[in-house]
């Protein structure tokens, strides 16, 4: 199991092989956009596992506030060429 970072786009025009991928072979993707981790893309039997245990459900969370973007106020977003809303 090996877990990948990828952009946006990259994410978006291959998205059929990364869903193969990740089933297949448990691979974890990291979605970045504008170098700011924005998603994850992992198995189902993945996401189960974390759920059913309280420890990694801790850490889980501290992950995430770990990587989630920060926002300025007042500064737009979404306003990138490549952003598809």
């Amino acid at each position: 199991m090996s877990t990948r970072t990828i952009s946006s786009t990259e994410a978006q025009n291959n998205f059929g092989r990364i869903l193969n991928d990740t089933v297949q072979n448990g691979t974890r993707y990291i979605i970045k956009r504008r170098d700011t981790p924005q998603a994850i893309i992992l198995s189902l039997s993945d996401f189960e596992n974390l759920l059913d245990d309280p420890q990694k459900l801790k850490i889980l969370s501290q992950v995430i506030r770990e990587v989630s973007p920060v926002y300025e106020f007042g500064k737009p977003i979404g306003n990138d060429e490549n952003d598809i809303l």
